[in-house]
């Protein structure tokens, strides 16, 4: 009797770091639970600064066969949501809770107070834990970035560390490692930002891993790894649970050549040609109503792409952009032929999302420091070039894609990373399971979804029991909605009300009323989805008690969320 599998896709490299290294297996007791065959395994995949538009079946240009494939075999969601960033995201989907109820509510840094702890606090239970509690064989791959990070006092040693010529250890507290929150298995990079070539924060297990092979790429250690997973738990009789977070194609932009190459002139046509051409794909999938989802104003279109006096730099860095993504897609065919050559593909349920949208962030303009290196381990110096005159790609430049682009990938929407808008927070997410999903193959799903819905989805098809305590601690109740019915093609509302939060970018949406502010201006601004999912035409000065229903709900939320500003403060 086959076991089920659930696949959830996230970005990930393929690695032969699961011979050199060794996988990390912590052995513990399996309760015994009766085997059905409907049990599935779960494999869930995040891409890492994927904008809505970046994979084929969502509107691009950038050759992504496999994702297409799950999307025309299963179904695509046109209203979930995450975080509007990457760690606060990736605490959602692990807890089924809100971020802040989860204890990040910015980054990895401790504030001291509840909400922004800048780790997995006790009061949760990742899905990891709660699926192997059920009896399933758990591994995980990739970016964790979900624990207090370690940093070297002296920014001299910091660097050294950086640059693998000094060990300093652990780069978070075990305590707060994969393996110590219901992973059996994990390989990955436990800071956020890498050089995909030779990683920083890397281990297998607990134990950091000093060196990589010369051919080493990141993305593709991520995918290899995580076939080398199924292969290995395919010979249990247990179902599996694999978290693949992928670290593409957040920057810095760096690929390899022959990916590069598909693309060198794709991008050459500028970002006017390449967003309405993603518009016009999308209109054509039926994955928009144009009528209801006009194509937004470009983001600083004063200067035209004629005009750009860094246009064959620009077009370049796209060009990495998407041979990131096309690499990240190979890994993923790669995980599918080995679920298809252990007889797993059939009763395996496969999500893929993002964290956020793409990233509009000038890379270069950081420099050197905390996460990001000043040279490569053999000592050669990385750009981190503000003139764009080094051209992108190579392990020695720092490099992003910056606003205009990322307006572009998150076509058709405004706004990117970190803001609240649909450009911040709104992702692609394909649902594949032969076996279970018996919606029309390759239609969509207007349910109105988060990332904190992977908890309650997946005790549903499980089985398992989200607990109400957890190693003597309270757990929060989950805020999170099964996507269950959608896999059966039902219509279900989903989330009434929806809130978010990020460094001040903030908004609540009911039903199709969105409030939302941006993080450098309070000004609350409403919009009507059910004609403007685009964020287009402010009604606020129209509707000013709906701003006012909003406005509290929000609030209320914040002061029962773990939300800052503390309940009470003006804001």
């Amino acid at each position: 009797m086959k076991k089920g599998v659930f696949i959830v896709l996230l970005p990930v490299l393929a690695i032969a770091a699961v011979l050199l290294f060794g996988a990390f297996e912590k052995k513990q007791p399996v309760p015994e639970l009766p085997k059905a065959a409907s049990r599935p395994n779960i494999i869930l995949i995040m891409a890492d600064d994927l904008g809505f538009s970046d994979i084929g079946c969502y509107g691009s240009e950038i050759k992504t066969p496999n994702l297409d494939y799950l999307a025309q075999n299963g179904i695509r969601y046109t209203q979930f949501y995450n975080t509007s960033r990457c760690c606060p995201t990736r605490a959602a989907l692990l807890t089924g809770l809100y971020n802040q109820q989860a204890g990040i509510g910015k980054m990895t840094d401790d504030d001291n107070t509840p909400g922004y702890r800048g780790h997995l606090t006790e009061n949760t239970v990742t899905l990891a834990e709660v699926l192997k509690s059920a009896g399933y064989q758990t591994g995980m791959t990739g970016k964790w970035h979900v624990s207090n990070t370690i940093v070297q006092k002296n920014p001299q040693e910091q660097m050294a560390w950086l640059t693998h010529k000094k060990d300093f250890g652990d780069f978070s507290p075990v305590s707060q490692y994969p393996t110590s929150r219901g992973f059996d298995k994990y390989f990955g990079n436990i800071w956020g930002v890498v050089d995909f070539f030779d990683p920083f924060s890397l281990v297998s297990g607990t134990k950091p891993v000093t060196s990589v092979p010369k051919n080493y790429y990141h993305t593709d250690a991520i995918s290899d790894t995580t076939v080398a997973y199924i292969k290995s738990f395919a010979k249990a009789s247990a179902p599996f649970f694999l978290y693949v977070a992928e670290t593409a194609p957040h920057w810095p932009l760096m690929a390899l050549p022959e990916d590069i190459d598909k693309y060198k002139d794709t991008y050459k046509a500028g970002w006017d040609a390449i967003r309405r051409a993603r518009y016009e794909k999308m209109s054509k999938l039926g994955l928009i109503d144009p009528a209801k989802t006009p194509l937004s104003e470009r983001w600083n279109n004063d200067l035209s792409w004629e005009n750009n006096p860094d246009k064959d730099w620009d077009a370049r860095a796209m060009a990495v952009h998407a041979a990131m993504i096309d690499r990240m897609d190979q890994g993923i065919g790669r995980m599918i032929k080995a679920l298809r050559e252990t007889g797993q593909l059939e009763n395996t349920l496969i999500l893929f999302l993002s964290d956020n949208g793409a990233s509009p962030e000038n890379s270069a303009a950081y420099g050197p420091g905390f996460d990001r290196p000043g040279e490569t381990r053999d000592g050669r110096k990385i750009d981190y070039d503000l003139k764009k005159q080094v051209m992108p790609g190579s392990q020695t430049t720092f490099a992003s894609i910056g606003q205009r682009w990322a307006n572009v990938a998150n076509t058709p929407y405004q706004f990117w990373k970190a803001e609240s808008y649909e450009g911040g927070a709104h992702t692609p997410l394909v649902a594949f399971w032969p076996k279970g999903i018996t919606a029309k193959k390759g239609s969509y799903s207007a349910q109105v979804g988060h990332v904190m819905d992977f908890m309650s989805t997946f005790v549903e098809l499980t089985g398992a029991t989200y607990p109400k305590t957890y190693n003597g601690h309270a757990i929060t109740p989950t805020t999170g909605i099964s996507l269950a019915p959608s896999f059966a093609g039902k219509k279900s509302v989903g989330h009434e009300t929806l809130f978010n939060e990020h460094f001040g970018a903030r908004s609540a949406r009911s039903g199709d009323w969105k409030l939302v502010s941006a993080s450098r201006d309070t000004t609350w601004h409403l919009f009507n989805l059910s004609t403007d999912r685009t964020e287009t035409k402010d009604v606020a000065a129209q509707n000013p008690e709906k701003v006012s229903q909003l406005k509290a709900l929000w609030q209320q939320w914040a002061s029962t969320h773990q939300v800052l500003p503390k309940p009470g403060k003006k804001n």
